[in-house]
């Protein structure tokens, strides 16, 4: 199976990184094929141009896109399944993440009547969080979290999809590098059991 992963982490010094190394090596270990964005290192360019805002809004599919987008869509096209590997920032992915989905999901593209995207086989949200599990459920923003990547982003652009929080990985927690261990490793069984 070829894997898209699109990746949002500023630094290369990263818990996220090390989660993204883990389950690259599980997918590789089961003998996938792994292509990776890392919006950073690319510079994306998150903010749309009026262009390509007046190309959304009028529903254009006629006109025509960026090549950083036309090059993120092929990527899509020529993939099995999608990732996206970042941390929570304010209970949602980093700007950069979200702009990549601003200038990606198109229309014509990822929606609209005749879209040219067919649902991946699989999506998967791979995120890391300073707070618990507990924190996100009692205050409801796992909730909001799901339905914003899950049925919102990804809706039926995958068939079937899942997110997993990397969770208390705060500098707070006096547990925090047991928890890491124990991430990892499920980091790389999530990519072996692709």
């Amino acid at each position: 199976m070829r894997v898209f992963i699109v990746y949002a982490h500023p630094s290369e010094n990263s818990f996220t990184h090390h989660v993204k190394d883990s389950f690259i090596t599980g997918l590789e270990y089961s003998g996938h094929n792994v292509v990776v964005s890392d919006l950073y290192r690319m510079h994306f360019q998150t903010d749309m141009s009026e262009s390509e805002y007046l190309r959304e809004a009028m529903y254009r599919k006629d006109l025509p896109l960026p090549p950083d987008v036309q090059a993120e869509q092929k990527k899509i096209i020529e993939s099995d399944a999608i990732t996206f590997i970042y941390p929570v920032f304010w209970s949602d992915a980093p700007a950069k993440l979200v702009g990549w989905f601003d200038r990606v999901w198109t229309f014509g593209f990822a929606y609209g009547k005749d879209r040219i995207m067919t649902p991946l086989y699989k999506g998967l949200v791979l995120c890391v969080a300073g707070n618990t599990m507990q924190y996100f459920k009692e205050t409801g923003l796992l909730d909001s979290m799901q339905r914003v990547m899950l049925e919102d982003r990804l809706f039926d652009r995958v068939k079937t999809k899942e997110m997993i929080i990397f969770d208390a990985t705060s500098r707070e927690y006096p547990d925090r590098e047991s928890n890491w261990e124990r991430h990892l490793q499920r980091a790389f069984d999530t990519g072996r059991n692709f």
